[in-house]
């Protein structure tokens, strides 16, 4: 039987002074704050870490927070990695879409999402809590380690994200650690980066989601919000949509990288959304995942014409999966 704290048990397995932290791609705020975190307790513990993830950081409240607590991310084009070299994968899993593989070997794994194939790692905690940043600050806790007033703000501010101000899939330890790190954290931070959300050039985004919109099935909103549109802004016109009093779940889609790109929310635990786009999903190149309440996919290689085409296919079937799925809950099956 394992025996001593997760973090304990994490550094067991470390072989080297300098690992790398990976993030999914173009990383949240709960990501950063994850990594950040573990990046302090690493070093605490005598190890240097390099945070890094592939894509872009496209939210204007991300890149105030990374600026503002002088995190220090890269891309992971900009490192030379070796075969022997380590990482630490937090708030994402190997083979997930949204992971870019490195060559260097992902011996670890912190996430919340649902468990994907673990058989690689030395070590892994992952948990069904609502954010990534709560095993995060529970590591700090359970080893009496000191947190910074950074490293405390950036962790609130991923609980606070990803949990919708502790509405959205929260657990026992996301209230607790968001507590026992408010405490610690830099308050004037937290309200700079709360005011910090949308740019002019973000209206457009909405413009064409309200232009789009359309409500069919069960209650399902669907949006296409014009090519190019950001991952991070595809999410937050997702939870606008889903804002409705007519919508349980809503579906946002954009052509963008070449491809199709899709953000799903659902507002009751019935429907999981993460299911549901692995579903519709299933055939095509790409994938997709996340939580019940929370997913997005993605399929690579179309033309936007070809986008187009997809989407009316997909649209179809989330109809179809959504209205089956109700059918199966009322029948009790």
């Amino acid at each position: 039987m394992e025996r001593g704290t997760a973090l304990k048990r994490l550094l067991q397995v470390i072989s080297r002074k300098k690992v790398y932290i990976q993030m999914h791609n173009y990383p949240d705020q709960d990501a950063i704050a994850s990594a950040f975190g573990l990046q302090e307790l690493l070093r605490y513990k005598g190890y240097e870490a390099t945070i890094c993830y592939q894509g872009e950081i496209d939210k204007v409240n991300t890149i105030t927070m990374v600026e503002a607590l002088g995190i220090e991310l890269y891309d992971v084009d900009e490192l030379t990695m070796e075969e022997d070299d380590e990482i630490l994968i937090v708030d994402g899993q190997k083979g997930n879409v949204n992971l870019q593989e490195l060559i260097a070997k992902e011996i670890a794994c912190i996430d919340h999402h649902p468990k994907q194939q673990t058989g690689s790692y030395r070590f892994y905690d992952i948990r069904k809590v609502g954010a990534c940043a709560s095993i995060i600050a529970e590591y700090f806790i359970e080893n009496e380690i000191p947190v910074s007033e950074k490293a405390a703000t950036a962790l609130v501010y991923g609980i606070k994200m990803d949990t919708a101000n502790l509405m959205r899939q929260t657990t026992v330890l996301d209230v607790d650690m968001f507590c026992h790190m408010y405490k610690q954290a830099n308050f004037e931070m937290l309200r700079l980066f709360e005011g910090s959300s949308l740019q002019l050039k973000d209206l457009n985004a909405y413009r064409q989601a309200l232009a789009n919109l359309k409500v069919c099935g069960n209650n399902i909103g669907f949006a296409n919000v014009g090519a190019g549109c950001t991952e991070a802004m595809m999410g937050t016109l997702s939870d606008f949509i889903m804002s409705l009093e007519e919508v349980r779940v809503s579906v946002v889609y954009s052509y963008r990288v070449g491809g199709l790109k899709i953000s799903l929310r659902s507002e009751t635990q019935d429907l999981d959304v993460s299911m549901i786009i692995r579903s519709v999903l299933s055939g095509y190149p790409g994938g997709g995942g996340g939580h019940s309440g929370m997913a997005a996919g993605f399929v690579p290689g179309l033309t936007e014409k070809q986008a187009t085409e997809l989407e009316c296919v997909l649209t179809n079937r989330i109809v179809a999966l959504v209205s089956e799925c109700d059918e199966k809950l009322a029948s009790g099956k």
